[in-house]
């Protein structure tokens, strides 16, 4: 069974405390949803969860903010943080096009992009989460300090993330080809589930770091 399938997962994030269910009117204002002025980093297609939920927890000076579209998926990462509450982390279920109308200009520290859909036909492209389109929506979000850290086992989707960068205005400050044999851009990795999954499978996992 698709987990965007499972019976009453719409439902169930409807009734939870660790989903923000209005986000839009919370734009240029999610110190109120926090509490605090700490620095905010949102994972755009956070999957079940496990990347950003160890984020939260390593850093609790520092806000996340876990999107994702798929209902049955996001349930996966509210059943984690009921058995595991992190004050300094929500989810939203949404479409990553809205991400504009959710945040205000320059509210966000960081984003990122782990193991995107990769949307392989040609007329798709501009539905990549690294595309200029997508780039141009993540300007106006991000602090110009801001980075954009995005991972990903599609070697067409890469080369094609990094094609896009000079069109779109944005600088290359790290990447790789192999990331867990690139000591440098290793330290510090939090992994993905599906990073764990391929990289286990001696599948390389390819990596860039980006700001304008």
């Amino acid at each position: 069974m698709r987990l965007r399938n499972i019976t009453g997962s719409r439902e169930m994030i409807a009734a939870s405390d660790y989903v923000i269910h209005e986000p839009q009117q919370y734009r240029g204002n999610w110190t109120e949803i926090f509490g605090n002025d700490h620095p905010i980093r949102i994972e755009i297609g956070m999957g079940k969860g496990r990347f950003i939920m160890d984020l939260a927890r390593m850093n609790p000076d520092i806000n996340y903010v876990g999107i994702e579209k798929y209902s049955s998926v996001l349930l996966r990462g509210i059943q984690k943080m009921e058995a595991e509450p992190l004050p300094n982390l929500y989810f939203i279920r949404m479409e990553a096009e809205e991400i504009t109308q959710v945040f205000g200009r320059e509210e966000v520290d960081r984003i990122y992009l782990n193991f995107s859909d990769p949307w392989p036909k040609d007329r798709h492209a501009k539905r990549r989460l690294p595309s200029r389109e997508f780039l141009r929506r993540y300007d106006e979000i991000l602090r110009k300090d801001g980075v954009i850290e995005f991972k990903t086992d599609n070697h067409d989707l890469f080369r094609f993330a990094l094609d896009e960068l000079e069109p779109a205005g944005w600088h290359l400050d790290q990447v790789t080809e192999d990331l867990h044999h690139n000591e440098e851009m290793m330290r510090g990795n939090v992994m993905t589930e599906y990073e764990e999954k391929f990289s286990s499978l001696g599948n390389p996992i390819y990596k860039y770091i980006i700001s304008r």
